[in-house]
């Protein structure tokens, strides 16, 4: 007599493992062996077969599988997250939510190996590269990174490969950058045989630069504590000791900043998470890693180029591919997947739907929704750090930190505790005014105003043009941008249509059980520092 699990409608392996009971039986026999059980033992030795699979309870349902997510999800507590750090919430614009990131056409296709089953998603990557090549301007950028702490470490690397420095010289990094930056680097570099020092940067100019040899540094821009400098002289004081000058930097901020390349760097990396990703608890987002002229062959990851097919017609294709999956691994840059194709798509389309007016205003609300919250912090007698800074407000309360953190967190917002004297408190997309009033509340009291001046500094304003293709001009209807979204996934080949010729690490072969609740924002929208509560 079957059980109740078996006589389920929507068990997982009826619904997406595959073959049946009879399919099954003629396998079995092909391969000689009376049932699955017989199979495993003949496969796997006694010595390391898990007999404690045995007491493994009953198969779930699918809906049952739902329901024990919710309920695990109920336990999150999501709060406003101001913490910042290089993690930030967004709006994901519902036409791509709905139809990229919840569309099996675009989450099961394959990382675009094959160009000529690829054509929409290397089409989309084509124009992530060319956003992030206008943002940093710097003219060439890889399709996309792990993420930022990855795309500065393979920064890192590439300085290397490219200085000419003796192999004593040192990784500078900016004391400023991200905390997770600074792990990632360090510990990639550890076993390189890279010896790399944290500086205080933003302190003392180009001479903040150590002593000695440098094959690379790394800058900032803005700095984790919301601080926007001018990293000019630190780079010049680079370049003439012979090293690699790479600016980590917040694209967001790059729509009101002088690009990295304006400052003098050969190297510009980082997140476009702010760009309709979801913080999802860290990840995963897309990095990004542009290089000056002269540094193209030792960029790592992947390069969308534009050629011809056959018939002479325009076709996208991967012109670079540098890990050791793809060259000889004496040949290979980098050993990392890099790459977050999904992800980068998102961004990308992000991008194109608001334009660079759309973009400008979301960074000038998110500047300006800062400057706001300073005003009225020094209203109430709370000192201001740094009088330049884009989203990132750094408050100085002496020994009353922890206790202002406590009050943020008890109105359902994070805020970012420094240390015992100082908080950190970041704006976004989706910031506003009343958030901002509970915010002062949380130091006591304070007037908010109408409106702020900007703080940015004149000499550091930006004033060259960016996103002038018209692919960024033409898509800021969600009609329009639905439509384009079909072409394109018209001239893609994934799970929607058929099964995929190559093996994958992607999410090509989730079900749909599983994608469901990455959009929870229970899941999706915890910042990755929470305090546990």
């Amino acid at each position: 007599m079957a059980t109740l699990s078996e006589l389920s409608d929507d068990r997982f392996e009826r619904r997406h493992i595959g073959p049946d009971d009879d399919d099954v039986a003629a396998m079995l026999k092909l391969v000689e062996h009376p049932s699955l059980e017989a199979l495993s033992a003949a496969a796997v030795p006694a010595a390391i077969a898990d007999e404690a699979l045995d007491a493994l309870p009953p198969a779930a349902s699918e809906a049952e599988v739902l329901a024990e997510l919710r309920g695990l999800a109920g336990r999150n507590e999501v709060a406003v997250p101001m913490i910042g750090l290089g993690y930030h919430a967004c709006v994901t614009p519902p036409v791509i939510l709905r139809n990229v990131l919840e569309n099996p056409a675009w989450y099961t296709a394959y990382t675009p190996y094959q160009p000529e089953i690829s054509q929409g998603r290397l089409e989309v990557l084509l124009r992530f590269q060319t956003m992030v090549e206008d943002l940093t301007g710097l003219p060439v950028a890889n399709a996309s990174m792990l993420d930022e702490g990855t795309a500065a470490a393979e920064a890192m690397t590439l300085a290397r490969r490219a200085s000419k420095a003796s192999p004593d010289a040192v990784f500078v990094v900016d004391a400023a950058a991200l905390p997770q930056t600074i792990d990632v680097v360090r510990t990639r570099a550890e076993p390189l045989g890279l010896p790399v020092v944290v500086a205080d940067l933003a302190g003392g100019g180009g001479g903040a630069l150590p002593e000695g040899e440098v094959f690379g540094v790394v800058v900032q821009y803005p700095g984790a504590s919301g601080q926007v400098w001018d990293p000019s002289a630190v780079l010049a004081a680079a370049r003439e000791r012979g090293a690699i000058g790479v600016v980590a930097a917040d694209l967001l901020a790059l729509c009101l900043l002088r690009s990295p390349a304006e400052l003098g760097a050969d190297v510009a990396c980082g997140t476009t998470q702010r760009f309709g990703v979801p913080i999802g608890f860290g990840g995963p987002h897309a990095g990004y890693l542009a290089v000056r002229s002269g540094l193209e062959r030792s960029l790592p990851g992947r390069l969308v180029g534009v050629s011809v097919d056959a018939d002479g017609a325009p076709a996208t294709r991967l012109a670079l591919q540098t890990r050791e999956q793809h060259i000889r691994r004496e040949k290979a840059t980098s050993n990392i997947c890099t790459a977050q194709v999904l992800l980068a798509v998102m961004a990308a389309l992000y991008t194109q739907y608001h334009g660079p007016d759309g973009l400008r205003r979301i960074a000038g609300r998110t500047h300006r929704l800062a400057a706001l919250l300073a005003d009225g912090l020094r209203g109430a007698g709370v000192a201001v750090v740094h009088d330049a800074f884009f989203d990132t407000v750094l408050a100085r309360v002496p020994g009353g930190a922890a206790d202002v953190v406590a009050r943020a967190a008890a109105a359902g917002i994070d805020i970012r505790l420094v240390d015992a004297d100082h908080v950190g408190i970041a704006t976004d997309e989706t910031t506003t005014p009343a958030i901002l009033g509970r915010v002062l509340s949380a130091f006591g009291g304070g007037v908010l105003a109408a409106d702020a001046d900007d703080v940015l500094p004149d000499d550091l304003r930006r004033t060259s043009p960016f996103l002038e293709h018209p692919a960024f001009s033409t898509l800021h209807s969600e009609t329009s941008m639905l439509r384009e979204l079909r072409r394109l996934a018209d001239l893609d080949l994934a799970l929607d249509r058929t099964m995929i010729p190559l093996g994958s690490c992607t999410m090509k072969l989730n079900a749909t059980t599983e994608m469901e609740p990455v959009t929870w924002p229970e899941f999706g929208g915890l910042h990755p520092f929470t305090p546990a509560r």
